[in-house]
């Protein structure tokens, strides 16, 4: 299969020639090997993933590295934390820069131990599964915003896919993108080495049959706030189980936990995280829709819908180098509003899908699977008017509609190929 090029390669080459070392790190199986050779082929390449190297590291390191001198490739550094220490030396004794290539899938971790150990000497880069740009071979790497100026510079190369839910379900893991590799078994053979290999080096989970039960659940759950109680009731563990089990699924790139927004002077705003799975493919196997059509037809279909554009929105920040951690939430508040549902009046909590801040100014935006809306659906955004150290910019409902639009002075529609 050919290899796909990856819209965050200039900011590796970039950060090599400015560092001493770098870091890439992902979930398992996302292309970070691949795109590292191709990208640094005189660099030596160290599989520590393999047991007999990853023995030596781990067993005598200063021999290891002594062996291994940069400039070097070590693929998998998780399986050996106590390289960092020695990393950090080689690092401090010399002005080169580009000594180090590192990678591993447990992002969380290895950041941590990368900013404990290499502060100052390491540029630590989150690598996505495929983008729908980067499927489509679309250059274009602009984080998105939902403003003209980005609608413009966006609508030269934007283009409608052929079956979107053809692509929700399939997912963004490179091997898949191959039409001749079968979906169940990828998954298949995913999960069961995702649960043998990262979980068991990142916790010790007694029973993985039990895992499999709360990522299930979990996959079940996209979409939607975190309720630990609920997942444990299902999965008959307790609570404190559950968010460590949830903390591996974060460390190891499988699901996003998107933060609240919560200024103090919103004090009716709800608290709670809302969890998605960095993967629609992954998350659709879990939850056995076994085709684009049912997953498209089927009850959590606004769930997924919700999900890939989320997804697609952080890879756009990701891939372009941008921390999205600080600057993108969600909304909901205990402050009812007034909407009309199947033909009747009901009150519900407010709620805003998205924010995005930039430079003192904030973004709402409403994900809606539907191809035609209206601006009245954006009534929530007016809350955010209440935050007297920001300035409310444009908003946007992302949706299915044919071309982008404006539905009212401030609130554009944007359609979800456009991200």
């Amino acid at each position: 299969m050919e290899y796909i090029n990856r819209a965050i390669e200039g900011t590796v080459l970039h950060s090599d020639k400015t560092f001493k070392s770098v870091l890439v790190t992902g979930a398992r199986q996302i292309g970070k090997t691949e795109m590292i050779k191709k990208l640094f082929p005189d660099k030596k390449y160290v599989l520590i993933d393999d047991p007999f190297i990853e023995e030596q590291a781990n067993n005598n390191p200063n021999m290891f590295m002594m062996l291994n001198q940069p400039p070097v490739i070590y693929d998998e550094v998780q399986r050996a934390p106590g390289l960092f220490r020695y990393i950090k030396i080689a690092c401090d004794s010399t002005t080169d820069k580009g000594l180090f290539c590192l990678s591993g899938s447990q992002p969380l971790e290895l950041m941590e131990k990368a900013s404990e150990s290499l502060s100052g000497r390491v540029a630590i880069i989150e690598m996505a599964p495929l983008s729908q740009r980067e499927i489509d071979r679309d250059d274009f790497n602009i984080s998105f915003l939902p403003t003209m100026e980005y609608i413009n510079a966006r609508n030269k190369s934007a283009k409608t896919p052929d079956n979107l839910w053809e692509r929700i379900h399939r997912g963004g893991y490179p091997e898949l993108q191959n039409p001749d590799i079968d979906w169940g078994v990828f998954f298949s053979s995913y999960v069961k080495t995702y649960l043998e290999r990262d979980v068991r080096k990142l916790s010790a989970v007694q029973n993985l049959d039990d895992f499999r039960r709360f990522m299930v659940a979990v996959a079940a759950r996209t979409g939607q706030m975190v309720n630990y109680s609920n997942i444990a009731d299902e999965i008959g563990k307790d609570q404190t189980t559950v968010k460590a089990w949830m903390s591996i699924l974060e460390a190891s790139g499988i699901v996003y936990l998107l933060e609240p927004y919560t200024p103090s002077v919103l004090s009716r705003a709800i608290k709670t995280p809302k969890v998605y799975f960095r993967d629609t493919g992954l998350a659709a196997y879990l939850t056995r829709w076994l085709t684009p059509e049912t997953l498209a037809n089927g009850a959590m279909s606004g769930a997924f819908f919700e999900t890939f554009v989320i997804s697609e929105i952080l890879k756009s920040y990701s891939n372009a180098g941008i921390d999205y951690r600080y600057c993108i939430y969600y909304y909901r508040g205990r402050d009812k509003k007034k909407v009309k549902k199947n033909g009747e009046t009901i009150e519900v909590e407010s709620e805003i899908d998205l924010i995005i801040e930039e430079n003192g100014i904030l973004y709402p935006i409403e994900i809606k699977q539907s191809s035609s809306v209206t601006a009245d659906e954006t009534s929530a955004f007016l809350v955010l008017d209440k935050v007297n150290d920001k300035k409310r910019g444009m908003g946007a409902i992302i949706c299915n509609c044919p071309q982008p639009g404006m539905l009212r002075e401030n609130i554009l529609q944007i359609p979800v190929w456009f991200i």
